[in-house]
């Protein structure tokens, strides 16, 4: 069994920054790949980001390219989501998730977070 906890989630002005985490209690996280997905109210939940067990491999949705990058220390068992020139449409829940393959589909991750709020404002 996998424990994810999120933080890092805030308010912030468009075209700021945050970073979420997401720790991870177990010792088996280096053989887990990592996803971050989100929820915007009234939406499914989406994909974002996502990286292989090393990091070496990494995914992303086109909405966030250029702007998020996922990255993860496995000596910490934590993924971070770098979240830089935020819009107002990045307002969700983000969650991430562990899996055995940086997939975009959900179905592919065993293991999920609770989730943690960022609010971006115009």
């Amino acid at each position: 069994q996998v424990q994810l906890v999120e933080s890092g989630g805030g308010l912030v002005q468009a075209g700021g920054s945050l970073r979420l985490s997401c720790a991870a209690s177990t010792r088996t996280f280096s053989r887990y790949a990592m996803g971050w997905f989100r929820q915007a109210p009234g939406k499914e939940r989406e994909f974002v980001a996502a990286n292989s067990w090393s990091g070496g491999r990494t995914n992303y949705a086109d909405s966030v390219k250029g702007r998020f990058t996922i990255s993860r220390d496995n000596a910490k068992n934590t993924v971070y989501l770098q979240m830089n020139s935020l819009k107002p449409e990045d307002t969700a829940v983000y969650y991430c998730a562990a899996g055995a393959t940086s997939s975009r589909f959900q179905a592919e991750y065993s293991y999920w977070g609770q989730g943690t709020q960022v609010t971006v404002s115009s």
